[in-house]
């Protein structure tokens, strides 16, 4: 190692420390840092391309985050017993670390860049979201590619009226938020939450919170950089054929680019669009290697303008609404006939079918990854197929997108599931089939949840709604923020702000800059904008349904639920699993039991499930003294009968107890097999359970001496 110059920066950051380290490892990638936060320690590597591509009209940028199964002292499962596809939490991962530094890159640099976190060591303390975004921005800085950063990150719980910056993987189970926010010195850039029903202005407090945390990262990562970077890229430049180009086309386009989207149907308004694309594109010259280079991204700044300008000028947008008018909203529940609970949600020209599917324990995922195995009981899934955007497209598995939309949806409704696993022991799986897109088809399917989730009778705790805010923001301080954003108004604008939660507070805010920063005035404004659209849409929406149906489904497996002492479980099971067979087979029952005796009961009919359970309960409860049971006499004797009862309990009938008179033999009136109804008269001095007959009536079980 003398011949390797190493440089290392370390703070003291939320209570344990922080340590970047470059120069040792990676070192043929074109930037590459080692982050190491308590003993979770992540490996970020940069490499670019020397030269772009050849037609290149795009920036591609790749971020990939990867868990190493040896970082915890794991091996892989499966029969392949090596890390595969990316799971679903690596992939959320992945899109956390793209989207504060994606928009940091100059518009003119398309050089192909892939961004690699490898988790190395992972102490099951701090999480390594945080540290693989710190240690990818760092390796950016010390790469010297065109880069408008660092940037810092930082993940804020909340407990007790008290912020907590960076919380444990432990102190993260009992708080109630957990919120990831990253920026740059001058503002934020990315927001990801999931709350518990919390207000606006704490939300808007925890984001501050965690941009004032993260301040010092930020300058930890320019001293490193300042000592170890290398030598900086040259950012290209715009020729100046490109504003030749660009002034031309405003010259002469201008006025049909703003007629055509004055047109308020979005797929009338794409082909007009697209018509006026063509008709400059015939404009110039096939030999002009410049402008044919440069001419997307000059239609691209056309939009830009005339979209912009609208909203700022008139306050009027695309489709003629205000900045702050939601479009329609129509819905309908139970659309689909043997679903256990389903719904449409439209809202304008964005529509999510939503359905809710019932289960058992046996049907919750199960969650393998560095931490410890554990089961997923409420999943929801996001599909986006590509009729719902009028075009032609493969189907397949989703993509990262389709992931990050459900987990966000996923997050939103989560903190209002039901708590009580024993009142509502079922596993839930929502799926929402995007059919129409025209803007936040992700929070159109948090409304369509919530709506599926109640038709199926889910006792959700409050309905939760979700809505998207957009920005347009230029640099004369002109501001618009646009309630209930299109298509176009996301792509074309600064902000695409989505905020979810009841009608008492926030329950997930997501948020994606496209500038460089926003102030936190305009993350107020948005929050307060967005409030208001939140509650006109739960409004709507209940005008539909408005609370959960008090019974679940008819189609739905009937779960019982109960609690057996652990001891008891082998008494259940029975050898060889002899007696929860019998139960299974005699009741048409489905039964779990958990080793903490927990019983979950599934059944297609009440009947069969609650015959069940009180087998069940007479296998596991204990002799009462005075209270009557139905059992079976197991052997018969001179001095009286056993008699089985409560499962496996047996007592003793003694022959004076079998009639009311004298009797010489017990077998001239019972034979083994015999049920009988029996009255629990306490222990003899041995402990031995005593047992009467001829007290209870026989014919219908009741007691006699009442």
């Amino acid at each position: 190692m003398n011949n390797l110059k190493v440089s290392t920066r370390e703070i003291e950051w939320g209570g344990r420390k922080l340590k970047l380290e470059t120069g040792k490892v990676a070192k043929q990638a074109t930037g590459a840092v080692v982050a190491t936060y308590g003993e979770t320690q992540i490996l970020a590597t940069v490499c670019a391309a020397k030269e772009i591509k050849a037609d290149q009209d795009f920036f591609p940028l790749t971020v990939n985050y990867q868990e190493k199964y040896y970082a915890t002292g794991k091996i892989p499962g499966g029969f392949m017993k090596r890390e595969g596809k990316p799971s679903e939490h690596e992939v959320l991962v992945s899109r956390l670390i793209d989207r504060p530094i994606r928009p940091l890159f100059p518009d003119t640099f398309k050089n192909e860049v892939q961004i690699i976190c490898t988790v190395l060591s992972h102490d099951q303390k701090n999480n390594s979201d945080i540290v693989s975004m710190i240690a990818a921005s760092a390796a950016l800085a010390v790469s010297g590619i065109p880069f408008m950063g660092p940037i810092g990150a930082a993940k804020v719980g909340y407990k007790n009226g008290q912020f907590i910056l960076n919380p444990t993987i432990e102190e993260q189970k009992d708080s109630e938020l957990e919120l990831t926010v990253a920026g740059t010195k001058e503002g934020v850039l990315m927001v990801e939450s999931e709350a518990n029903e919390l207000p606006e202005e704490t939300m808007l407090n925890a984001v501050m919170f965690g941009f004032d945390s993260f301040q010092s990262i930020i300058d930890l990562i320019a001293d490193l950089a300042a000592e170890a970077g290398k030598p900086a890229w040259e950012i290209p430049a715009y020729p100046v054929e490109f504003d030749n180009l660009y002034n031309r086309v405003v010259k002469d386009f201008r006025a049909k680019y703003e007629q055509a989207f004055s047109e308020t149907d979005k797929l009338t308004r794409g082909t007009l669009v697209g018509q006026i694309d063509e008709e400059v594109k015939s404009t110039i010259d096939p030999e002009n290697e410049l402008e044919n280079k440069y001419l997307l991204d000059v239609l691209e700044k056309i939009k830009h303008l005339v979209v912009r300008e609208k909203v700022l000028n008139t306050g009027h947008r695309i489709d003629g609404r205000d900045t702050k008018t939601v479009r329609p909203i129509w819905c309908e529940v139970d659309v689909l006939p043997t679903a256990h609970g389903s719904a449409i949600f439209t809202r304008g020209e964005t529509q999510a079918l939503v359905v809710t599917t019932l289960g058992t324990d046996d049907d919750a995922q199960v969650v393998d990854g560095l931490m410890r195995e554990y089961k997923q009981d409420y999943m929801l899934n996001y599909n986006f197929p590509p009729f719902s955007v009028g075009e032609c497209g493969r189907l397949g598995s989703p993509g990262r997108r389709e992931i990050g939309h459900g987990k966000l949806a996923w997050r939103a409704t989560h903190p209002m599931m039901p708590k009580d696993k024993e009142a509502f022991p079922y596993t839930v799986r929502v799926v929402s089939d995007i059919l129409e897109s025209n803007g936040s088809s992700s929070m159109a399917t948090v409304c369509g949840t919530t709506l599926s989730l109640m038709a199926a009778g889910v006792p959700m705790i409050k309905p939760v709604a979700g809505i998207a805010m957009g920005l347009i923001k230029e640099d004369d301080g002109r501001v618009a923020i646009l309630t209930d954003i299109l298509g176009d108004e996301d792509h074309l604008g600064d902000m695409d702000f989505k905020v979810a939660g009841t009608k008492d507070g926030v329950t997930a805010l997501q948020m994606d800059i496209k500038i460089t920063s926003i102030t936190k005035e305009i993350m107020q404004n948005a929050l307060a904008q967005a409030h208001e659209g939140r509650i006109h849409i739960l409004g709507e929406m209940a005008k539909t349904i408005a609370e959960p149906r008090k019974e679940i489904s008819p189609l739905a497996p009937r779960i019982i639920a109960l609690k057996i002492p652990v001891d008891k479980i082998r008494e259940v099971i029975g050898t060889g699993g002899k007696v929860i067979r019998e139960i299974t087979e005699k009741t048409n029952s489905k039964i779990d039991i958990s080793e903490d005796g927990v019983v979950h009961i599934a059944s297609v009919n009440g009947d069969d499930g609650k015959a069940a359970y009180d087998w069940i309960v007479s296998i596991v409860a204990e002799p009462e003294v005075g209270k009557i049971y139905h059992g079976t006499i197991t052997k018969i004797m001179e001095f009286g009968a056993f008699v089985r009862f409560l499962g496996t309990t047996e007592g003793l009938v003694h022959i004076s107890e079998v009639k009311n008179e004298r009797i010489a033999s017990v077998s001239d009136f019972y034979k083994e097999g015999d049920q009988i109804w029996v009255k629990c008269l306490g222990t003899d001095n041995r402990g031995k359970i005593k047992l009467s007959a001829k007290r209870v009536n026989q014919e219908n079980g009741e007691d006699l001496e009442q």
